[in-house]
């Protein structure tokens, strides 16, 4: 019944028209409409309408014989784009940066005091925070939470770290304000963040931020790791790098 139902909802004409485009899309100097036709599998009739529908609708563009598509096209895959959440790129970079690193990856997003999980790839090394795609924690004890809070306005910032409630999760975490201030303005300047067994005894982490197209911190990518296999300056010198370059593979893949 349900293959019923979809082949009467089936339009073929715009299935052979899609297919059109893809054919002209593989030949970006066009095809005349006898090349078209044989090529699509169309006769010239059916071909030439489908041509001429598309450059009547400004998908494609004719110079004297020849049929090719034209930049409309390019105007509505920005206009998805634009409209697509930047971490739905960043899973499959995380997961190339995963496996090199042999550690998790993770990338959060800000909500009220919290980070949230929008992607994370498990390492092959188990950690004991069990983290998942929607899980939160706290943003001030958090490499991720402190790159999201570099990037927020001042008084933004001045309105968090007056609710915010410090509370220390192992005796490493800084429950101080003005400290925090002073570390989160660092961590703007650096352009990245490392947090030592502040969440949890035995686990490290770093941080870079991602960024949309006007440059705002929208997001933030992370690498964690056992204490006892990283000291802090290693952790720099071997997770930093690759992150950064993560991040800016997933925005010049989005941009």
């Amino acid at each position: 019944m349900r293959d019923e139902e979809t082949a009467r909802d089936h339009v073929g004409s715009l299935e052979r028209g899609l297919g059109v485009m893809e054919i002209l899309a593989a030949y970006p100097a066009g095809l005349t409409l006898t090349e078209m036709a044989e090529k699509a599998g169309l006769t010239r009739a059916g071909a030439r309408r489908f041509l001429l529908t598309l450059t009547a609708t400004g998908y494609a563009t004719q110079t004297g014989r020849q049929f090719a598509l034209s930049p409309r096209l390019l105007s509505v895959a920005r206009t998805w784009l634009q409209g697509t959440s930047l971490c739905g790129f960043a899973e499959p970079f995380m997961r190339q940066t995963a496996v090199e690193l042999q550690e998790s990856c993770s990338a959060t997003i800000l909500s009220g005091e919290d980070v949230v999980y929008v992607a994370r790839v498990q390492g092959p090394r188990i950690v004991s925070l069990e983290l998942h795609v929607g899980a939160h924690l706290p943003a001030y004890c958090t490499s991720m939470g402190r790159v999201l809070l570099s990037g927020l306005k001042q008084e933004e910032l001045d309105a968090f770290l007056n609710k915010a409630k410090l509370t220390p999760k192992t005796e490493n975490t800084v429950t101080d304000k003005k400290q925090l201030a002073a570390i989160i303005a660092r961590v703007k300047q650096d352009g990245y963040a490392v947090v030592d067994e502040e969440l949890e005894i035995g686990l490290r982490s770093v941080a870079v931020p991602l960024r949309d197209r006007s440059g705002a911190i929208v997001a933030a990518i992370n690498v964690s790791t056992q204490s006892a296999r990283y000291p802090v300056a290693e952790m720099e010198r071997k997770f930093l790098p690759l992150l950064q370059e993560t991040a800016a593979r997933i925005e010049d893949f989005f941009v």
